[in-house]
């Protein structure tokens, strides 16, 4: 079950702040991904992971310290199998993530829902991926047209998420 607890910061604040920014630093994503995990407000610096229907590199991620940052994995919008599932978005939390947004499909929705971590993604699915070491981590990811580079600042909230070069700054 999602936790609702209210967040320190607003995506809608940030948005306001930055409606007029034309310089690519802040982006907002599309509002295709759904909450699953149990964490509905998450932020953190980026890891990117871009794969295809193989979570190996998702795997060698989640399973490292985290430090509070977000794993920010780009499936290419595959609904085929899923990129995570119970046991990895438990190393997740165990590990210090603060998040998984998975640009596809995850798993498990009665283990994840409960797990102290954010996680997003298009849609559940049940079937696992094959492992066979395919994939990249620290690349630039693109979700729908969206950039998301390792290093940049992602914020998730009731409202949506937003994506900025630099941290944000809230009270």
């Amino acid at each position: 079950m999602t936790t609702n607890t209210r967040a320190v910061f607003s995506t809608c604040d940030f948005c306001d702040a930055h409606k007029s920014d034309s310089s690519g630093q802040f982006r907002v994503l599309a509002p295709l991904f759904k909450d699953y995990g149990g964490h509905l407000a998450f932020h953190g610096q980026v890891l990117t992971v871009k794969c295809y229907e193989d979570n190996s590199h998702v795997k060698l991620a989640v399973e490292s310290a985290g430090h509070g940052r977000v794993l920010v994995v780009d499936g290419a919008g595959s609904l085929q199998r899923a990129l995570l599932g119970g046991n990895l978005a438990a190393a997740a939390a165990r590990n210090g993530w603060a998040g998984v947004v998975v640009y596809g499909c995850v798993r498990d929705l009665g283990e994840i829902s409960v797990l102290p971590i954010g996680i997003r993604a298009l849609a559940l699915n049940p079937m696992p991926t094959l492992r066979s070491d395919q994939g990249l981590t620290g690349v630039p990811a693109l979700i729908q047209s969206t950039p998301v580079h390792t290093g940049d600042w992602l914020y998730a909230d009731a409202d949506g998420m937003v994506v900025s070069s630099e941290a944000l700054h809230f009270s």
